[in-house]
């Protein structure tokens, strides 16, 4: 094998509730990547089409993850990267983690899978600190686990993979927007009143108790974020009115996916999961704001491989 050609797939962190520990991977969004053998040592990005993206490793996410790995391995060979983009950069559904994690996972099977998935969200969180300005997991790791995973912590680092229940999919509405992840985490408060760290840690539990009980109803009851959503949705432009229609139309729950713009409802069953994007067009195409609606089924296995040579 000299060349693996993946689909690394987009990811919604936060999950409400769960503010930098709760994420899921979706199915039908993703960046395409290849990754190639080269006898000449070290890491080159050679092609990178869908965005405007630094060519230079210590300046790209999948370089600086792929240079992680790497290092680590210390190979007799080096590796070339092209990057098909996909996912909007700012988007709020992992662009920077799909790019990252894509280059570490693929990687491993050049060196023969001598990292387990939690040290291969290790590398990926490398890259991940450079788009954000701090490591963190809850997109890097269900992209590299598949289904809903939970950050136990990070030094040393846990991740714990949750289950999936069925019926479960995503509706996710990005507009045409930019939200910055370090801005985004600018604006938020220090501290936080205890009547509000308990009502969120409550929901965190009473969720994943719903994800390993299939109950759906536990599940929507949990999905209340009181710390993080007051401050980031003044950043997304008609937020009120589109979780209200994704609510009406029969959304399980809705919230910011990661820092924005993005917004994400998760709903039982693909017929609710399209009534829920009919709405939110609705709402959406009279605003002059420009937009992408999709639907997925949570990706229960992340990372795939679409060819090799």
């Amino acid at each position: 094998m000299n060349e693996i050609k993946i689909f690394s797939p987009a990811t919604v962190a936060n999950v409400s509730c769960g503010f930098d520990v709760l994420g899921f991977c979706l199915d039908t969004i993703g960046d395409e990547m290849v990754i190639r053998k080269t006898a000449e040592k070290g890491v080159k990005i050679t092609k990178i089409v869908g965005a405007e993206l630094p060519y230079e490793p210590e300046k790209n996410v999948a370089g600086v993850a792929a240079l992680a790995i790497m290092n680590a391995a210390n190979p007799d060979f080096g590796i070339e990267i092209e990057i098909y983009k996909n996912i909007k950069p700012g988007s709020g559904v992992g662009s920077s983690s799909a790019s990252a994690s894509g280059a570490v996972w693929a990687i491993n099977e050049f060196l023969g899978k001598p990292y387990n998935k939690q040290e291969l969200v290790g590398f990926g969180m490398k890259g991940e600190a450079l788009a954000s300005g701090a490591e963190h997991a809850d997109n890097v790791a269900p992209g590299i686990f598949g289904g809903f995973t939970l950050v136990k912590q990070l030094n040393p680092l846990k991740v714990v993979q949750l289950p999936t229940p069925s019926e479960l999919y995503a509706t996710i509405i990005h507009p045409q927007i930019e939200i910055k992840t370090s801005e985004a985490r600018s604006i938020l408060p220090k501290e936080v009143a205890l009547k509000q760290a308990i009502n969120q840690w409550a929901n965190v539990g009473s969720f994943v108790s719903a994800l390993y009980t299939d109950d759906y109803e536990l599940l929507s009851d949990s999905l209340h974020d009181t710390i993080v959503e007051p401050h980031r949705s003044k950043l997304i432009p008609h937020y009120d009115k589109v979780k209200e229609a994704m609510l009406n139309a029969g959304a399980l729950g809705a919230g910011i996916s990661g820092s924005g713009p993005s917004i994400f409802s998760l709903c039982k069953g693909e017929a609710i999961a399209k009534k829920v994007a009919e709405a939110i067009v609705e709402v959406y195409k009279t605003t002059g704001i420009e937009f992408d609606v999709y639907v997925s089924k949570i990706n229960a296995k992340g990372i795939r491989i679409i060819n090799l040579k």
